[in-house]
């Protein structure tokens, strides 16, 4: 079951507390970012955040689930929207585990 527009709507909405909260879409789901780093996906209507030190901590004992039949990577299922302090502090402290993303090389450059 694909996500809905609805769905990601409200979790942008939710998550907005934190930051600049975007989704992209991805093979069908929509993957989850917070101030361009990725922090989880939105998948058969269901919020699946990367499992960090933090959210390992805030989320203990919530149900872990993989994103797609194939994935390795189990994620938390985070149901608990309305609660916005909680929100806040898990995503705060999410992005602060997560690495810094990345530059990209331009193209044609060569090493």
């Amino acid at each position: 079951m694909a996500t809905s527009k609805a769905f990601c709507d409200y979790v942008i909405e939710s998550f907005s507390i934190a930051g600049a909260v975007r989704v992209r879409s991805m093979m069908g789901e929509y993957c989850l970012y917070l101030n361009d780093k990725l922090i989880g996906d939105l998948c058969d209507e269901q919020c699946l955040l990367k499992r960090t030190p933090t959210s390992d901590a805030m989320l203990q004992g919530e149900p872990l689930d993989y994103p797609y039949e194939g994935s390795k990577q189990l994620m938390h299922v985070f149901d608990d929207f309305d609660n916005k302090e909680r929100v806040a502090a898990l995503l705060a402290g999410m992005w602060n585990d997560l690495p810094e993303k990345k530059p990209r090389k331009k193209k044609g450059t060569k090493k």
